[in-house]
């Protein structure tokens, strides 16, 4: 197995066109622990941890944009208000050790359905930006996730940056899993408010061939008392859950069966949705 380790990004770009079936390592946190399980090695690596300018940071123009090799503990110590949803499922990845190493950006590439950070990208309309010798371009998430573990980079892409809008308004992210840490999501579920468009953003994980929308429970959103913030209606919540549990297609695994998912999703969605109302309900006027 080939070992690349360019120190510049355009070295990185040559390296990925040169060597197109290279699979690219950042945190390892998941490509190093299927290797120690067995996995069939890749023909080579692209070790992108000597890149400092995928290790930051920035804001522009109402979005952050977070670099590549931006790890989840700095995401949480410095993202908190900016990214709400993505911080709180920074929150739940792994150990603290991983939280050290792990990406955004890593999780994309691997483009599992149960990965933490999809829930939020989707809630909150992320654009995954990517770049090749070729050129640049930016993935809107929806269209990023194209199969079970598959995304819709091309061999010679890389992703350089994932750009967030800044929260509007209230945000959150809960998942089930048989413990509360170092755990594989049963399902999981994302929802951001949007005060000045009086929209709803969702994100569902490990319910599914990919994560996904729940597009027809976005469409509540009209029916939300934005201008009276008043309670929430019990048969709006129950709405709202049930088309997010409709918008799922779970299956039977070792971790839970399909109806288990279908049914913690609605619970989740359900919560979720009263959360972020009460935070907008107390929040500034």
């Amino acid at each position: 197995m080939d070992f690349l380790r360019p120190t510049t990004w355009a070295d990185a770009l040559s390296a990925k066109a040169e060597h197109p079936d290279a699979v690219p390592i950042a945190g390892g946190t998941d490509l190093m622990v299927g290797l120690n399980f067995g996995r069939t090695p890749p023909p080579a690596m692209l070790d992108l941890t000597a890149l400092p300018e995928l290790r930051g940071w920035e804001r522009d123009n109402g979005h952050v944009v977070i670099g590549a090799n931006l790890p989840y503990a700095r995401i949480i110590a410095e993202l908190s208000d900016e990214c709400l949803a993505l911080a709180i499922a920074s929150r739940t990845v792994g150990s603290p050790q991983i939280r050290n190493r792990g990406t955004v950006a890593g999780n994309l590439g691997t483009a599992s359905p149960a990965g933490d950070a999809h829930p939020p990208l989707l809630a909150t309309g992320a654009v995954v930006e990517v770049e090749s010798v070729r050129g640049a371009r930016s993935i809107a998430i929806g269209d990023f996730f194209t199969g079970p573990k598959r995304n819709a980079l091309a061999p010679d892409e890389l992703i350089r940056s994932i750009r967030v809008p800044v929260a509007p308004g209230p945000q959150q992210f809960a998942k089930v899993g048989p413990r509360n840490a170092m755990v594989i999501a049963v399902c999981s579920f994302a929802v951001a408010l949007d005060p000045h468009s009086q929209s709803i953003g969702t994100g569902i994980g490990s319910a599914g061939p990919t994560p996904l929308r729940a597009v027809a429970a976005q469409e509540l959103a009209s029916d939300l008392p934005w201008s009276t913030r008043g309670a929430l209606d019990d048969d709006l919540v129950l709405s709202f859950s049930e088309r997010v549990a409709a918008a799922a297609s779970p299956i039977d695994d070792v971790r839970s069966s399909a109806a288990y998912r279908r049914h913690a999703l609605g619970v989740l969605a359900g919560r979720s949705l009263r959360w972020v109302w009460k935070s907008y309900v107390e929040g500034p006027t």
